[in-house]
């Protein structure tokens, strides 16, 4: 029987329609559950809590043996006697908050003639006192402060001689020479702007309120000037500090900078952000930039040899003498969007993201255990308990990623993790360094609050002066150091210093041990 051309033409053709529209079908239902995946997330993002906290009942899943994961035979088992309850900690009173304040006693006497008995007449003794507190707030006031220096000279000489030498009494030097800006008058500026949050133009309507007439474009002088003049060497003493580390947080935000040579006042710059690590003394240092490239991190490590934690930008990869440690905090976030998108109500089994958050809590877990370890403990603790937690996590991860919709959140969650893996496992290797960058992240979040009521900077010589001042307040905020003493303090000791030098500086910075008491908490 002979088969007809035509017919089997046909079917070719019907069969390759009928896969095209098939390919179509899954592509479009793949499109459609993309949109379903944002669609979802946004709504999260929108009113749900920010939080990415995951759930007490959430925070564990039966992934692997965990009871092997988690176990710690150093830990003496306890005995029949050993007592099994808590003391409730005592609630701290207002009382509690206060005693650190002065106190200014105020006495209400009887006068003399109307200290004798109502009854008798007879004279009265004071019998006891009442006595009630109360908390005094002195809002800012301004005055004129005058410095009068005393000019000697001899009279002797003046009558026989042809040369009177001339002395003067000491005074201390002024922070800006020719100006009325004294040392409290520029750390209550920058504070209220760079510590509360608060602009110029808002300062500049409180100081009116105070009978106190001063320009936004006086005050922006005066702390560029102090920036210039005394921050900024401070600053380049706090940099040669930080090079000498051997972990160090990098993260980078965006600034509008509106007088920029050569670009548009529309264009981004970037605010960078370095800092040390858990081990350290705490240095925080802001580096503004007018792009995001990876010359800036490479210009400012110039000579550094140690490890940076970082995100997945690829703009830190490739720096000279420098290892990169990932965040762990990141890759997290990425499952907790795609638990969050893909979640249609409670299910019996976990989802694959809801698997990889299991994983990744479980790391924070046992970070959380021995947060207080020395770093020789927390590497051993790390290779013992962490280390068959991360391996257990690649291995569902390289299995799993093979069935993830590669644009799904999902996916993309996975393939960031793959792709970072070498950074990811860093830190079980070293002790000294953090699981994540959130250390990074903190710091340069008053940055951010502040940059929502500042809004821009409004020359490039502005934005640097900005990021040595924010340098100078987040370091001493992160070695409990009041922010308006210590830079009042700056103020007054710099200028008088017969020379700055790095070592001359030394003594004042944040965490030296010769800083007076009254500037720190």
């Amino acid at each position: 029987m002979k088969t007809n051309p035509k017919s089997h033409q046909q079917t070719e053709d019907v069969s390759a329609h009928v896969k095209r529209l098939e390919e179509e079908n899954a592509q479009q239902k793949a499109t459609i559950k993309w949109y379903e995946e944002q669609f979802r997330l946004l709504q999260k993002q929108r009113f749900a809590p920010s939080s990415e906290k995951t759930a007490d009942n959430q925070m564990e899943l039966p992934l692997f043996n965990e009871a092997e994961v988690t176990e710690a035979p150093e830990v003496e088992e306890p005995t029949e006697e050993e007592i099994t309850y808590t003391r409730k900690k005592r609630q701290r009173t207002s009382s509690d908050a206060v005693d650190q304040l002065p106190v200014e006693v105020v006495t209400y006497e009887l006068p003399e003639t109307d200290q004798f008995c109502e009854c008798c007449d007879g004279p009265v003794h004071e019998m006891t006192t009442e006595t009630r507190r109360e908390i005094e707030i002195v809002p800012a006031s301004a005055y004129i402060k005058e410095y009068r220096q005393a000019v000697y000279a001899c009279r002797q000489c003046e009558s026989h001689h042809t040369h009177t030498p001339i002395v003067k009494a000491p005074m201390p030097e002024p922070v800006l020479f020719k100006s009325m800006a004294s040392p409290s008058a520029i750390a209550h500026i920058m504070t209220q702007k760079y510590v509360e949050g608060l602009p110029l133009y808002r300062q500049e309507k409180q100081l009116a309120r105070l009978d106190l007439t001063l320009s936004r474009q006086t005050m922006a002088n005066w702390m560029v000037k102090a920036s210039e003049q005394w921050l900024e060497p401070f600053y380049e003493s706090m940099k040669a500090f930080l090079l000498t580390q051997p972990t160090m947080h990098v993260d980078e935000t965006t600034v509008q900078v509106l007088q920029e040579k050569d670009r548009a006042a529309s264009n981004q710059s970037y605010m960078w952000l370095y800092r040390s690590g858990r081990y350290e003394a705490p240095c925080i240092l802001f580096d503004y930039r007018t792009t995001r490239a990876s010359k800036n991190p490479k210009w400012f490590l110039d000579g550094y040899e140690g490890t940076l934690h970082v995100d997945g930008y690829k703009g830190y990869d490739g720096l000279p003498h420098v290892q990169l440690s990932g965040c762990w905090a990141h890759a997290r976030r990425k499952f907790d969007e795609a638990t969050k998108a893909g979640s249609y109500g409670k299910t019996d089994t976990p989802t694959l993201s809801e698997q990889g958050l299991a994983y990744i809590n479980q790391l924070y877990k046992l970070e959380q255990s021995y947060k207080e370890a020395s770093p020789e403990e927390m590497l051993n603790h790390r290779q013992e308990h962490s280390v068959p937690v991360v391996d257990a996590f690649y291995a569902w991860a390289k299995s799993s990623v093979k069935t993830a919709s590669p644009k799904s959140l999902l996916g993309k969650a996975l393939r960031y993790a793959i792709s970072q893996e070498e950074k990811l496992r860093r830190p079980f290797q070293d002790g000294r360094l953090d699981i994540d960058n959130n250390r990074a992240e903190r710091s340069i979040k008053p940055f951010v609050i502040g940059r929502k009521n500042w809004l821009f900077s409004q020359t490039s010589k502005g934005a640097r002066a900005s990021a040595v001042i924010y340098s100078v307040m987040e370091t001493a905020k992160e070695n409990q150091l009041k922010p308006f003493d210590y830079l009042k303090y700056l103020f007054e000791t710099l200028p008088n210093l017969h020379e700055v030098t790095i070592e001359s500086l030394e003594p004042h910075l944040p965490w030296s041990e010769s800083l007076p008491s009254h500037i720190k908490l």
